[in-house]
């Protein structure tokens, strides 16, 4: 009788779900495209404030704002602190009296423009208990890294070292619009700029325009800058001590041509020669000081290659070196999954966000062991600990919870961590998908995991129309996060009727550094089998309905995408963007050579076999799919021209496409939020005309 009564309440349960779920509207394209993405949250060194940082499209002006919010403790308030759109990479003062942050923002006396757009992105500062944001200063140098002084007094940060105007001059004189590819690059100069006295020099009157030979002749420089460290690199990161700075370096091109160009090193706040202090296969990023300045931690991502030895895509690892003898030791090293984002605290702890799976949790990091901290399920990351005092902030969501930023007075107390933000509530108000994991195993008996996301109320539900939407990177995974853009528009699917597959095959990150490797060198066709196998499971299972299978992805998704629709007919329809078709040419063209050649172990001469059998191109006698193709015109991370070869061979063997070039825009999509909109609204539409027929 007691089991009775149990399995009544949860047959009730299920059906009240059901019911507040139809009575709940469903999302629409419109609703969903104007999400606002939680970019950071930065806490005060007090604890007592933080700072946020958003995107969200401006449809009236064609592009994005990235805004900047305050929330005080005191109060309980988040509020909007800039206004221009133009303003992102908050970081506080080590008083708390000033944010600093980056922005394109015109100066005061450029107003007068029709854009209040600069081309020029400088650093800028507003006081944090109120009043206007002022320029570090005017001149045209784009920042490319910047940070506090440990005392607050100065402010340190990257810019390419600039010509003088009688340089500009003469290398127009001789060039006219000739690009030197290469031969014109120029390295950065790390410079610093005492705050105080920028402030009193904004607030002066301007002075008297210079002679034209003055100009000539003078520094490009700020006036007030010291000079700290030259190197023939772009400097992207920068990390600072009472008497040292630690900076990061990549190549000025941006162009990952072997992982020599990214690497650490160390100068003298007081400025001097800069020297390496690392010396490996790997590309760092995240670079914090601990507490006594004594050891500097930092991270390398899932894509960015290996410490331990040759170059390798593995999970992402944290590392701890001792800059006096340059010994490195890499942190957690017991843990299987992979570490994203880390932060240490106040009192020396270092916790980071772990994906393991579907879920990404924080750890706390003592020596080789993680302790997963006890939390919310779904995914932490953009952890940021206060300086003085024993609190965090950290970005939570799931797949149907927004991304908000929480505090908390410790990591151990996570449950007890209040939101700060209140972004995106609609969401809530609108019926919401169910999901869940879902395991098979591969050709070759290897399990495989991924998510599956219901339509509302159809959980459980069988024989449904899906769409196989694939992830890029790989290196990443689908798991319990919110997304709601131009390129996760899962939930979205989900709400027009698709149950939506999102297989985490081969490659992704998250099920340990062998699982990642297998992809090489196969790099379409080992993942392929996994996803494909993952199609079949859910067909025999009685979840997905034969008859009405689609596929998609973007960048890697695209790849994947591109590939399976040469080995497989089964689909219906395909959404496809930015992925490759062949593997030479996007070798020469892309902005990862490197990464390129070592998932397929070679250059294309001396591996040409693999680069012809793991291309789509080379197969597309076969493809019957109907397909709909985007690409950004701008794109380097893959290659427009890849879309452009795709193109034509569907026009060669004519099979329905559709192709669209979205100008200006890069990988990111990331320039007119109508290009993101567009393209969403497209290939819902092309999967239901195809999918029907």
């Amino acid at each position: 009788m007691n089991k009775i009564a149990g399995a009544l309440l949860c047959f009730c349960g299920s059906l009240s779900f059901i019911h507040a779920q139809e009575s709940k509207p469903l999302i629409t394209l419109d609703e969903f495209m104007n999400a606002t993405e939680v970019r950071s949250a930065r806490l005060a060194p007090d604890g007592q404030a933080a700072v946020i940082w958003t995107n969200a499209p401006d449809w009236a002006h064609d592009r994005f704002r990235d805004d900047l919010w305050l929330w005080q403790q005191k109060t309980g308030v988040t509020a909007q602190i800039t206004q221009s759109g133009y303003d992102s990479s908050p970081a506080w003062s080590p008083d708390g009296k000033y944010i600093a942050f980056i922005s394109s923002r015109a100066l005061a006396d450029e107003e007068n423009k029709d854009d209040d757009k600069d081309s020029t992105e400088r650093v800028w500062l507003i006081p944090a208990a109120g009043g206007e944001a002022f320029p570090l200063y005017t001149e045209k140098l784009d920042v490319h890294a910047f940070a506090w002084s440990a005392d607050g007094t100065k402010i340190f940060f990257s810019v390419e070292q600039p010509l003088t105007k009688a340089q500009e001059d003469a290398h127009q004189e001789e060039w006219k619009d000739v690009i030197r590819w290469r031969e014109q690059e120029r390295g950065d100069v790390l410079l610093a700029i005492p705050v105080q006295a920028a402030v009193a020099e904004i607030q002066k009157t301007p002075a008297p325009k210079t002679s034209a030979k003055k100009q000539d002749e003078e520094s490009p420089l700020p006036k007030l800058a010291q000079v700290i460290a030259k190197n023939d690199r772009e400097i992207t990161e920068v990390a600072v001590t009472p008497r040292q700075i630690a900076f990061e370096t990549e190549t000025v091109s941006h162009r990952m041509e072997g992982p020599e160009a990214a690497e650490i090193y160390l100068v003298s706040t007081s400025g001097g020669d800069a020297k390496q202090l690392t010396h490996n296969e790997a590309v760092e990023s995240g670079l914090r000081w601990s507490p006594d300045g004594k050891r500097l931690y930092f991270n390398v991502r899932a894509d960015a290659g290996s410490l331990e030895g040759k170059y390798q895509d593995v999970q992402g690892r944290l590392y701890v070196i001792d800059p006096v003898s340059g010994k490195i030791d890499r942190l957690g090293a017991d843990f299987k999954g992979s570490f994203e984002e880390y932060t240490v605290g106040e009192d020396g702890s270092v916790i980071a966000a772990g994906l393991t799976g579907t879920q990404q949790q924080l750890y706390k990091i003592d020596g080789s062991k993680a302790e997963e901290l006890k939390g919310t399920a779904g995914t932490y990351s953009g952890i940021d600990a206060a300086k003085q005092a024993h609190k965090f902030i950290v970005l939570h969501s799931t797949i149907t919870d927004p991304t908000q930023a929480f505090v908390a007075d410790e990591p151990s107390h996570l449950e007890q961590a209040r939101a700060v933000t209140n972004f995106n509530t609609l969401f809530h108000n609108r019926a919401q998908p169910e999901w869940t994991t879902y395991r098979w195993k591969s050709d070759d008996g290897t399990e495989v995991e991924g998510v599956l996301i219901y339509p509302p109320g159809k959980k459980d539900a069988k024989h449904l129309r899906m769409l196989t939407l694939i992830h890029g990177g790989p290196a990443d995974a689908d798991g319990n996060r919110f997304g709601a853009d131009w390129y996760d528009w899962a939930t979205l699917a989900a709400a027009n009727g698709w149950l939506v597959f999102r297989p985490n095959y081969r490659g992704s990150s998250g099920y340990g550094d062998d699982f990642m490797l297998q992809i090489a060198p196969h790099l379409v066709s080992v993942p392929g089998k996994d996803i494909l196998a993952g199609v079949d499971a859910l067909v025999k299972d009685g979840i997905a309905d034969p008859d009405h299978l689609t596929i998609g992805g973007y960048s890697y998704g695209g790849y994947m995408t591109n590939w399976l629709i040469t080995q497989t007919s089964r689909f219906k329809a395909a959404v496809t963007g930015a992925g490759a078709v062949e593997h030479a040419a996007n070798w020469g063209n892309d902005d990862e050579t490197y990464d390129d050649a070592w998932y397929l172990s070679g250059t294309p001469w001396e591996k040409p076999e693999l680069y012809q059998s793991e291309a789509a191109l080379f197969q597309f006698n076969k493809v019957k799919t109907p397909t709909h193709l985007v690409g950004g015109n701008a794109d380097v991370r893959v290659s427009f021209l890849e879309d452009v070869l795709m193109e034509r061979a569907f026009q060669q063997i004519h099979v329905p496409h559709a192709f669209l070039a979205f100008p200006g825009e890069g990988h990111g999509l990331d320039k007119n939020p109508w290009h993101g909109y567009i393209k969403v609204r497209e290939e819902l539409k092309w999967l239901d005309k195809y999918v029907n027929q």
